[in-house]
């Protein structure tokens, strides 16, 4: 994760700048990106990002004005990046207006992670590989053209070096004193609607990366899937994760702690995400 320099963090900055009914609304209705629909389901830990004020407050407003809370649909990446400004500096401060610029526009870089979701997704296709940005600019996780979908299990933006959300003045929110309190508020309901989604539309495959709450999972998947049954797959090194495994009802579902991204941009603690696929297909 790179800090954002151009402005501090959120201890810093007047605590209304994130309205306290688009944070409700945003805890109660954003569950990611593309579509339920979506053949492959990539469920990571947390939304990223939550480095500054701004960027959270860009994205918890457009949502709000936009999303409505009657519809069962996922939110169009492509429109809320458009939304959120770029702010690192270095050479590529100029480079990009916002992140949609970033990640979709016609001179993107290609996302660290995202490239190792599309290698998976067709190497469980048994597809020669694309152009990997081609791919990410014109067809990841459409909301139109459903293929993946991107779904935090938490879902405000953050990472793991920080809890700035503790130092926002809302007691109306008591849970965001710390990461600890707020996960357990959420969890709940968010898994109980990732899974009821699950028998609802089918997805053939879903993947829950980056997990640090690995037996958590498989019991409230158990609890709701009385039948499934886990099998645990060693890893293999630089190619396979080791991984937790269980096929029910169509769907063929994947607890990993590993993320689809080098660590500290170590050679060593990657995996060949295309050849997981495969063996997940069974190829």
């Amino acid at each position: 994760m790179v800090f954002a320099s151009r402005s501090l963090p959120l201890s810093n900055f007047p605590p209304m700048l994130i309205k306290p009914e688009a944070l409700k609304y945003w805890l109660d209705n954003f569950y990611g990106y593309g579509s339920w629909r979506a053949r492959f389901w990539f469920v990571g830990y947390e939304e990223p990002g939550g480095d500054v004020p701004e960027e959270v407050a860009e994205k918890l407003n457009y949502f709000y004005k936009v999303q409505r809370s009657d519809t069962d649909s996922l939110c169009n990446i492509r429109e809320l990046y458009a939304q959120v400004a770029f702010r690192l500096d270095g050479p590529r401060a100029d480079r990009y207006a916002n992140l949609y610029d970033q990640r979709f526009g016609g001179d993107a870089t290609l996302h660290g992670g995202w490239k190792n979701l599309i290698a998976f997704v067709h190497g469980y296709q048994n597809q020669k590989l694309p152009d990997l940005l081609t791919y990410e600019k014109n067809l990841f996780a459409l909301s139109s053209a459903p293929n993946e979908a991107l779904i935090p299990l938490f879902p405000l933006p953050a990472h793991n070096h920080a809890w700035y959300y503790a130092w926002l003045e809302l007691p109306q929110f008591p849970f965001l004193k710390s990461r600890a309190l707020y996960e357990d508020y959420i969890y709940s309901k968010r898994i109980n609607r990732i899974l009821k989604n699950i028998t609802v539309y089918k997805p053939e495959v879903v993947v829950m990366y980056g997990m640090d709450n690995i037996n958590l999972l498989k019991k409230s998947v158990q609890e709701f899937f009385p039948g499934a049954k886990f099998k645990m797959v060693k890893a293999i090194k630089r190619e396979i994760p080791q991984h937790h495994r269980a096929d029910f009802n169509g769907t063929t579902l994947v607890i990993t702690t590993q993320i689809p991204a080098l660590r500290h941009n170590r050679v060593e603690t990657g995996f060949d995400w295309y050849e997981f696929g495969k063996l997940l297909k069974g190829l």
